[in-house]
């Protein structure tokens, strides 16, 4: 009686399944992998060791698959996914592959280029009776932190409802499952609530047995060959429950295991609340201020929004553009274009332009999202454009600069001296178009033919690549003064028709978030450790700090920029904390914590104290007092 019971239950089946799988893989004996991780392709030595690691996994016998977890390049430009991809493809293994941060933040392409190669950049199968599923948390093309985007996440809840509740999983990401992700808990939690077995991550590019919030979990070493360690990679056996893991050396063999992890049938739900998550009293603090409306997307938008006539004009990861009423943030009408869109829109008269990493430049009609007209470059676009006396700039991934006719979209100059993708927004100013470039280098240019006036070139010895260059922020120019913030933590001062070295200073750890006073009287900047936000006077030929305010939100690398209306200084940090500032004083005016990620740079309104704002998770908020 009690075993016919049994047979009908769902702890019967799974047993039933459990030892029809032990039996099966006793008969086909361990199932065994390789764990490539941070390859690095583009770096100095990174496709060296990677040929040598394939070279080696290809000697091997008794293993099934190769997985990598993400960082395969440098840069993630074309080129190193193609140059990857080649090398990977003389595996005789089959490879599951997702990017990291170095795939997305630096992309070209907006990383649309790794799954163009790939054929995605998730995967889910089937192996030895466990259920591999990959997935990355970015971050796409801003710095901050990890961040699981929403339509990756929709993904993966679907692809965990299709499991059988008690199938053994195996996660496979980039990194580690803690507060380095904004919103680490989004997929934690879903993992829990199913048999994950184990999570391998990279990123650290070290072996370490690690654990999140209960589930056990391991760190596999980068595959870069850093004197005087050898290149490796990470060899993986399942066996009889138990999964063990073990470094290999190309040409120096396989050390012993150095973590191993049971695998065996897991119930997290008492775990579930035990364990903090972000803190939003903050704003009781401020009571009077408020989320007026808030528009989701339910995409990533790595973007900001633009204010006109009434309306909000904002791109996601979907490649939709949307207008939005600016009063209640109802829908007005939305334009698909043929990839995402992380290009800040500008409104010129009744037009609107952005780009698309479909390989296009696009205006619409403000009123009705109508196409006016598109132009083609050939290769996706991630930059802001600016609109000065009716001509469109814009930079692109194809090595040029252009100016386009806002009319018609035909084009009035191009500039193809520029050695890497551009994505800020340019400065039109005096003449003179002026931007950064991911290749070291700052550009300003005739506005009126597309000559090169002068480039500029900063970073200190010993820091040198293209990672630090000056191409996140946006430009800002006062007092015939230029002034630049960069990934090299150097603050810097030149001359705007020279591009001559006026000051440059390390004495405040910048990075790319800079922004100027109406009155170009003072421009505003944003430390990173130990965050603080510091107001300097623009007319002296030396950094005079007028003052300086402790935001007390710790490390922030959020590549927003500050901008200050109607007497306010507003900026939007990595974890979704706006900031209010008096600009004159730097005191504190308000706070308000919309989310936990980052938010991009804030578009300040006409009406007193109210800001519009998106974030990664693809909301867009209308922020400001109370109405009653």
């Amino acid at each position: 009686m009690i075993i016919e019971r049994l047979k009908h239950s769902a702890s019967y089946l799974f047993l039933v399944l459990l030892l029809w799988s032990c039996s099966s893989r006793a008969e086909q004996g361990p199932l065994r992998f390789v764990w490539l991780s941070d390859t690095h392709v583009g770096s100095p030595s990174g496709a060296a060791d990677l040929r040598a690691s394939v070279k080696d996994i290809n000697s091997l016998t008794g293993y099934s698959f190769v997985i990598i977890s993400g960082d395969v390049t440098e840069f993630g430009s074309r080129d190193q996914f193609v140059l990857a991809k080649s090398i990977l493809d003389g595996l005789r293994l089959p490879c599951h592959v997702v990017p990291g941060n170095h795939d997305c933040k630096w992309s070209e392409s907006g990383a649309t280029e790794f799954s163009r190669i790939w054929g995605s950049d998730r995967f889910v199968f089937d192996a030895g009776g466990y259920c591999f599923i990959g997935m990355h948390q970015g971050p796409v093309m801003k710095m901050g932190d990890g961040h699981w985007a929403p339509q990756d996440v929709r993904w993966l809840k679907a692809t965990l409802a299709d499991l059988p509740h008690d199938q053994p999983l195996i996660f496979v990401t980039h990194y580690p499952i803690r507060d380095e992700i904004d919103n680490w808990y989004v997929v934690l939690d879903e993992l829990k609530k199913f048999n994950t077995q184990a999570i391998l991550v990279g990123h650290g590019h070290r072996n370490e047995k690690m654990n999140f919030e209960g589930v056990p979990a391991a760190m596999g070493r980068s595959n870069l060959g850093l004197l005087p360690s050898p290149g490796g990679y990470t060899l993986v056996e399942i066996d009889h429950g138990l999964m063990t893991i073990a470094e290999r050396n190309p040409g120096r063999g396989t050390h012993p295991a150095w973590d191993s992890i049971q695998l065996e049938k897991h119930d997290y739900s008492a775990l579930t609340n035990h364990w903090p998550r972000p803190d939003f009293s903050v704003n009781s603090n401020y009571p009077g201020v408020c989320e007026q409306w808030q528009f989701d997307t339910h995409w990533t938008m790595a973007a900001s929004p633009a204010v006109a006539d009434e309306r909000v004009f904002a791109g996601d990861g979907s490649g939709k553009m949307r207008a939005l009423s600016l009063k209640n943030g109802a829908p007005l009408w939305k334009f698909t274009s043929g990839g995402p869109i992380y290009s800040t829109p500008a409104v010129a008269g009744s037009r609107v332009v952005f780009a698309s990493a479909d390989g296009s430049i696009y205006a619409l009609r403000t009123s009705s999202g109508k196409k006016l007209w598109q132009f083609a470059t050939g290769r996706p676009d991630m930059a802001s454009p600016c609109v000065a006396n009716n001509i469109f700039y814009i930079g692109a991934s194809d090595g040029k600069f252009r100016a386009l006719n806002l009319a018609d979209g035909k084009p009035v100059w191009e500039f193809s001296g520029v050695g890497g993708f551009v994505e800020t927004r340019p400065l039109a100013v005096r003449g003179e178009v002026i931007f950064g470039a991911w290749d070291d280098y700052l550009y300003a240019l005739n506005s009126t033919n597309g000559h090169l006036l002068w480039k500029w070139r900063g970073q200190r010895p010993g820091s040198l690549g293209v990672m630090y260059s000056p191409a996140a922020f946006w430009p800002v120019t006062a007092r015939q003064k230029l002034f630049v913030v960069a990934p090299d933590r150097l603050m810097t001062a030149l001359n705007l028709t020279t591009g001559r070295e006026i000051w440059r200073t390390n004495a405040w750890q910048v990075r790319e978030s800079i922004g100027l006073s109406p009155d170009a009287s003072r421009f505003y900047v944003r430390t990173m450790t130990n965050t603080a936000i510091l107001a300097f006077a623009t007319d002296p030929d030396f950094p005079k700090k007028l003052w300086e305010l402790d935001t007390r939100v710790g490390y922030d690398i959020n590549a927003a920029m500050l901008v200050e209306k109607g007497g306010v200084l507003y900026y939007g940090t990595k974890n979704g904390l706006l900031l209010a500032i008096d600009p004159r004083s730097g005191t504190l005016l308000w706070e308000h914590k919309l989310g936990v990620t980052a938010l991009n740079t804030v578009a300040p309104l006409d009406e007193p104290d109210e800001v519009l704002v998106s974030d990664w998770d693809g909301k867009i908020t209308r922020v400001g007092p109370k109405r009653h």
